[in-house]
């Protein structure tokens, strides 16, 4: 099955396009670290001031090791920030703490796609890992004459649709975070207009480009394996 032409060529677009996002992220991080903001805040001082801004008082603000390994944790309620982004007084720091906390913002304000996004966390991992073998298990029975092979094979489809579908709705909470940081660091002045406002969306917008990235790939394989069980093209067996 891995050696199947088709699934090598959806291997090569997928890897070529995250790929040539993560570059674009890493250069416009670059970039965005040589842009001093003029407030002079560091990204720690960014996050704790909107979290106040925003009446959040119950989340953390912590220094997480790891090149941009930046999340907040709700299940602590913690803002973990790499060491770049905690420290740092550019844009590229100021833009990544402030999206982070657009994520604590979203779930102080209980933000629907965010809690859909939590609630099916642990059936799309079973179905990232699950749903792929029970396909090639059902073409295997199929191939064998078994018609419960038919079903497997779809049963392993729909667990490989939880995975796509967490990558989709995933989409629209990292652009809604941006859109909250940005909306932030404007209003209360922390970058200025211009130069640093601009460079501060260059890098939300590249980094929201990655979950579109996993977006495509989780799409393009979902479809090949709905091909192969069947559910595209006909049956196969």
């Amino acid at each position: 099955m891995m050696f199947d032409p088709l699934y090598m060529m959806i291997l090569v677009v997928t890897l070529a396009l995250s790929g040539g996002v993560s570059l674009l992220v890493k250069s416009r991080f670059a970039a965005g670290q040589k842009v001093n903001i003029s407030s002079g805040l560091t990204g720690a001082d960014v996050a704790k001031a909107i979290l106040m801004d925003a009446g959040i008082t119950d989340v953390k603000v912590l220094m997480h090791q790891g090149f941009l390994s930046d999340h907040y944790n709700p299940l602590n309620k913690t803002l973990n920030l790499s060491r770049e982004v905690y420290y740092g007084r550019n844009a590229s720091a100021a833009g990544v703490a402030a999206h982070e906390v657009g994520h604590a913002i979203q779930h102080a304000q209980g933000y629907f796609p965010l809690w859909l996004r939590s609630f099916i966390v642990p059936a799309a991992n079973v179905g990232s890992n699950l749903g792929p073998w029970l396909v090639i298990l059902g073409i295997i029975l199929m191939s064998a004459g078994r018609a419960l092979g038919y079903s497997i094979a779809i049963v392993g489809v729909l667990l490989f649709a939880l995975a796509t579908f967490f990558t989709l709705i995933t989409v629209p909470v990292e652009f809604d975070a941006s859109a909250r940081a940005k909306k932030a660091l404007a209003r209360m002045e922390v970058v200025a207009q211009g130069r640093e406002y601009n460079t501060v969306s260059g890098v939300l917008f590249a980094a929201g480009l990655t979950y579109v990235a996993a977006a495509i790939s989780s799409i393009l394989q979902l479809l090949y394996w709905a091909y192969r069980a069947g559910l595209i093209g006909g049956r196969r067996d």
